[in-house]
């Protein structure tokens, strides 16, 4: 039987993706002809106009940008029905998606004259003869949005700064209204209330709300503590987002008047479809604050995970004693591995070592450890199996230090490229969803000038993308700015020692009720997700210390303070801010978000690592809990404002002019611990640095080059390409006589001699080139793992290393914080700890090996035979048992369980498209001048 799709985090949101039968019938036609005419008298009032090029574009048309499906983010109803009967698409809602697509097999013979057919043109301005549609909201002389032909994107000019900011939240709200308002809900942890009571709306809710349980009164502080402590900056941005939220407000009215509104409102009982009856509510500052929670919580939080660490360290030390069992850990733990993949080749930053002597920690007792309850009350359809398996799902994800941020950079020096300008091929992989997270704008007017992607709702400056002469991203960087503090209990179960008196915890609530609507037929109910705070931060697990009954908490220096790193954004976009790389240091490093920053101009590149790194006390081992008094709290910590002192900016990793960067997650420099495992020998960035490397020494690096080398790498099989090499040694240390396990080395060899791809034998097939290779090592790599480790671990052991690495990360298994079909993959692995154990029981020189040898017991005769039989097995499984099909996919189809969807957040589907592990927003750039 098919199983259905694993849905997690984002993924799991349910949307007006799926109706009832009965608007599929006739009945369809007759609701569109009576819902038109409003949007065509709309398209009817727009009047054409000429804008040229702008004269600040120093790119000289060698910049480039692409994000699918398309700029357009927004239906009416009618366009949702005609999409649900027929697969029709409103205008600009998946031109992006087909470029995108066929880069995959188009890569190879990429030339710089031929870039553009796979991405966008990002050159300032719209050519006269391209222009679209040219829009002053609501009747503002001080702003204009012109659109263009290709691709619908808005490109905002306005003479005035608060009529710049008025017409990007104009736009924004024109092309992701609906999303903007789901994702304010989300942060909020009301969205069974918004957008109906399916269990996967449940489980997304209660995933970010237990993370950041903000009061209305906290999201307005934080808006006041951004303005009160960053002088004319904060002014200006408190001004910014006024001028923007009127800006989404306008459009809201004006959609409303002119019947031109999203249809999803209708499709959850918002809006009446024939007398217009129901409101949208207006957006006001602390939504804002709202979504930036959800958007920091996926992308931009890196640490958490101290109780897993503590329950595997407390394994091993039972398995093998304290003395060696830490040993274990640590070798398993990797936190600065010898042969891990560095962003920053040169020069050390220590941050979150080990301890000589550590201090303060708080281990749980053995078998004490529970989970905090997060829903109470629940009623109807809250009460069900699947809602009570989705709350799992959310809770387990929630406290995860594994957080898949995703992206991915390549930047060279012109000292190594033709022109003898630096080239950037870098952008974020948000996963892939209808509409997109992300949106396109070019937003130009006083202190204003930039041209990127943004995250809906959040678009009052370009957060990702290009200035007049320079350009900029980021990728995940997952430095640890999250601890976790035993507090010991007193008096009840709710009230805690603080700092020596026995304090109440503060109970925070949000309740929830829904009814079945057209988009969402899921019966009746309610629950109430309930909060314990204190000063540590909210309660996630109950255990006792030595007998003593404790709360773990976890304490995040971004918590409380997600509004502050719009400053950094706004530097950003301020030509008059940035001109150089120390500029842009000295922007990003406003930034609290736990990203790895990367620039490039004409003539220089650089490298920041953003985020409020805390200064812990002396003996503290950040991958610990540790008790929550005095002497183990981050230094100068005040619980009222949730500050610390701070690691400078010198002690972050960072570089001007480095020869060449990349970053694909991995491991920024020497010394510096990210708090997810898995930073060893083997890592997806070493596909990125294999590759850039091999341009670098030959010189002469172009942007096709360096797209082609991005490209390659995103259809690698990182498994095949670093380990399966030293796998087949070991098969091949002697000759393999068994048939079956003969076969399947041959057509492994075959796929690694081919380069390991996981590609179409052309384009459009839907079929692999070396299908069988890559059905085999996707049963075998498990397979592998577990007889490889387990045996020597001890099953304990070995499960509760899985829970801090996850064994596998293939592109058709569901996982991170998008799902299945979410393109990114081999982020997390065993690759590493493979790669080390095979090589030294080969002999081969290991550095940072792990403490023992796991295959066959350290002999390479009993290694071999380990892997001969799971390779046997693995060989015997069908497609359909490895492929077993979802709600998209019949069992046993390996193109399609690989494939890419767009995710849908609103009523338009899109087809799928062949697997690429690359950025969803990309940016190609070689700028020829400077200011």
């Amino acid at each position: 039987m098919p199983r259905r799709t694993s849905r997690t985090a984002l993924d799991r949101l349910r949307t007006p993706g799926r109706f009832p039968g009965f608007l599929k019938t006739a009945s369809v036609c007759v609701l569109i002809a009576g819902l038109l005419s409003p949007l065509s008298q709309a398209a009817a009032a727009e009047t054409a106009a000429v804008e040229a090029a702008a004269a600040n574009d120093y790119c000289g048309g060698r910049c480039s940008d692409i994000l699918p499906p398309g700029q357009n983010g927004n239906a009416t109803l009618a366009q949702i029905l005609l999409n649900q009967a027929f697969g029709t698409q409103p205008a600009h809602a998946e031109d992006q998606l087909g470029p995108y697509a066929d880069l995959a097999k188009g890569h190879t013979s990429l030339t710089n004259a031929t870039i553009n057919n796979f991405f966008n043109d990002a050159s300032f301005g719209v050519p006269a003869d391209q222009v679209a549609s040219t829009v002053k909201p609501a009747g503002r002389s001080d702003v204009t949005i012109v659109r263009d032909k290709k691709t619908g994107v808005p490109h905002i000019t306005g003479t005035t700064r608060y009529g710049t900011e008025f017409g990007a939240g104009y736009a924004a709200a024109e092309d992701r209204l609906w999303l903007m308002d789901v994702f304010r809900h989300v942060g909020r942890g009301q969205l069974t209330s918004f957008a109906g009571g399916d269990p996967s709306n449940q489980g997304l809710e209660q995933e970010f709300w237990r993370n950041a349980p903000y009061t209305e009164a906290d999201l307005q502080a934080q808006i006041d503590n951004a303005v009160a402590t960053n002088g004319t900056r904060g002014q200006q941005a408190l001004a910014d987002v006024n001028a923007y939220v009127a800006g989404i407000n306008a459009y809201i009215d004006a959609s409303d008047s002119g019947r031109s509104f999203p249809g999803e409102y209708v499709l959850t009982g918002h809006k009446d479809s024939v007398t217009n009856a129901g409101t949208i509510d207006h957006f006001k500052p602390t939504d804002l604050v709202a979504l930036a929670s959800v958007i920091g919580a996926l992308f931009g939080s890196g640490g958490g995970g101290e109780v897993n660490n503590a329950l595997s360290l407390m394994a091993a030390q039972q398995k093998y004693g304290v003395t060696e069992g830490t040993k274990v850990w640590e070798s398993f733990r990797e936190r600065n591995d010898p042969e891990a993949v560095l962003t920053v080749h040169d020069g050390s930053f220590p941050y979150a070592s080990a301890p000589a002597d550590p201090q303060g920690e708080a281990l749980p007792d053995a078998g004490s450890v529970a989970e905090e309850q997060l829903v109470y009350d629940r009623t109807g359809s809250a009460a069900t199996s699947s809602a009570g398996t989705a709350s799992t799902t959310a809770a387990k994800t929630a406290v995860s230090s594994a957080k898949r941020g995703m992206s991915n950079a390549l930047v060279v020096s012109g000292e190594h490229t033709a022109s003898g300008n630096p080239i950037a091929v870098f952008g974020p992989q948000t996963g892939y969803f209808a509409p997109q997270l992300l949106m396109l704008q070019e937003i130009q007017g006083p202190g204003l000038s930039a041209r990127g992607a943004s995250f809906a709702g959040l678009s009052m400056y370009v957060e990702l993308g290009r200035g007049q002469d320079y350009a900029w991203s980021a990728t995940t960087s997952g430095q640890d700015i999250i601890d976790s503090y035993a507090v010991e209990l007193c008096q009840d179960d709710y009230h805690y020692l603080y700092r020596g008196t026995c304090t109440a915890m503060e109970k925070i609530e949000q309740k929830n009720a829904w009814t079945p609507t057209t988009a969402d037929g899921t019966a009746a109910g309610s629950y109430t997700m309930r909060v314990w705070r204190t000063e540590y931060g909210p309660v996630e697990y109950r255990a006792t210390v030595g007998g003593k009954k404790v709360a773990y908490t976890t304490l995040r220096s971004s918590f409380m303070h997600e509004a502050d790193s719009i400053i950094g954004f706004q530097m950003l976009n301020d030509p008059d801010h940035v001109n150089s790389p120390q500029t842009f240091q000295s922007a990003v490093q406003h930034i609290n978000y736990t990203f790895n920053w990367f620039y490039a101009d004409s003539e220089h590149t650089a490298y920041y690592n953003s985020g409020d790194n805390p200064v812990r006390a002396t003996g503290v081992d950040a991958e610990f809990p540790v008790w929550a008094r005095s002497a183990y709290e981050w230094r100068n910590w005040d619980p009222t404002t949730n500050t610390a002192q701070y690691t400078p900016a010198s002690a972050h990793p960072n570089s001007i002019d480095q020869d060449y960067y990349i970053s694909w997650n991995n491991k920024q420099a020497k010394d510096y611990t990210t708090a997810s495992w898995g930073d060893g020998s083997v890592h997806r960035g070493n596909l990125l640095d294999d590759r850039v490397k091999k341009l670098v020494a030959s010189g002469g690096v172009t942007r096709a080059s360096l797209v082609k080398a991005m490209a390659d790498a995103g259809l690698a099989d990182l498994r095949a390409e670093d380990v399966l090499p030293d796998l087949l040694k070991v098969v091949n240390s002697s000759t393999v006589t068994d048939a079956t396990a003969a076969a399947a080395v041959s057509k492994l060899q075959a796929w690694v001699t081919a380069g390991t791809k996981r590609t179409e034998t052309s384009a459009g097939s839907k079929a692999y080139a070396n299908a069988d290779a890559i059905r085999i090592l996707d049963a075998w790599w498990p397979l592998l793992v577990k007889a490889e480790f387990e045996p020597g671990l001890g099953s304990d052991l070995y499960t509760a290393f899985t829970a801090n690495l996850p064994v596998d990360e293939t592109p058709s298994a569901a996982h991170g914080p998008t799902g299945a079909h979410a393109g990114s993959s081999f982020q997390y692995g065993w690759w590493s700890y493979v790669d080390k154990d095979i090589r030294a029981v080969l002999g081969e020189s290991v550095q940072g090996p792990l403490a023992q040898k796991y295959c066959g017991g350290g002999s390479l005769t009993a290694c071999r035979d380990v892997l001969i039989s799971t390779l046997k097995e693995a060989a015997g499984k069908t497609a359909a048992q490895v492929y077993p099909g979802d709600d998209l996919c019949s069992a046993g189809d390996q193109w399609c369980a690989d494939s890419i969807v767009q995710r849908t957040l609103g009523g338009i589907k899109h087809g799928n498209i062949s697997w690429q592990n690359r950025p969803t927003f990309q940016q190609v750039v070689e700028f020829t001048s400077h200011r």
